[in-house]
């Protein structure tokens, strides 16, 4: 029986995210029937694209969520704040997060993943790694043993985490960055595009070059 599934943001991400859904779907492990996509202010170019894929676009998240009875939901929303928040409003109204695994996705073993996040094609997850909710892996990014990434951490494509790294909750990962071995990101920071993280990074601060640094 498919589950009936909202997701929520006509943006890129939202977009790669049904191409999540739609690869799940192909491979048979489990159907997903997608009622349609719920965003507050969609551009008319993202309208579009929507509808040339067969999808609907709902309205806006609180007359989803008013308008229809509880559901599973998936949040694809690249800002960790706005994920937070949206989370929290769905949860709270009783809806239930979906957590996707593209089927071309590396998932070694023990490795655990979190309600309500997105894993695309191409990412490699290796052994002992532990993902917690909402967590976003971008296409082709690295997960390296033993790491740890709390909630609402968004790792953009091509990133490469190493082994033993703790990324804290909210934490934006740069496309193409790479953080270093044993090392931990704290809350709410952003490793910059391309940057090679080589210290410790405090919380709420913006991490920019090789070697990474802040002020």
């Amino acid at each position: 029986m498919p589950v009936d599934l909202v997701l929520v943001g006509a943006g890129g991400f939202g977009r790669e995210s049904l191409d999540v859904v739609e690869a799940i779907n192909l491979a048979g492990k489990l159907r997903y029937h997608v009622l349609g996509i719920a965003d507050d202010a969609p551009s008319d170019l993202n309208l579009r694209r929507l509808h040339e894929r067969g999808y609907q676009h709902l309205g806006a998240i609180a007359d989803v969520i008013d308008a229809r009875p509880t559901t599973t939901f998936v949040l694809g929303i690249g800002d960790p704040a706005d994920r937070r928040r949206l989370a929290d409003r769905f949860e709270s109204a009783g809806w239930h997060p979906a957590t996707l695994l593209h089927p071309s996705a590396g998932l070694g073993s023990l490795a655990e993943i979190g309600p309500g996040s997105i894993v695309c094609a191409g990412v490699q997850v290796s052994t002992n790694v532990r993902l917690g909710r909402y967590v976003h892996l971008n296409p082709n990014a690295t997960v390296g043993h033993d790491a740890e990434l709390a909630d609402f951490v968004s790792v953009n494509p091509g990133v490469i985490v190493s082994g033993e790294v703790v990324i804290e909750t909210g934490v934006l990962v740069g496309s193409g960055s790479v953080i270093l071995q044993r090392l931990r990101v704290g809350q709410d920071s952003t490793i910059g595009a391309s940057s090679c993280v080589t210290r410790d990074v405090p919380r709420r601060v913006v991490v920019k070059g090789v070697p990474g640094r802040w002020s």
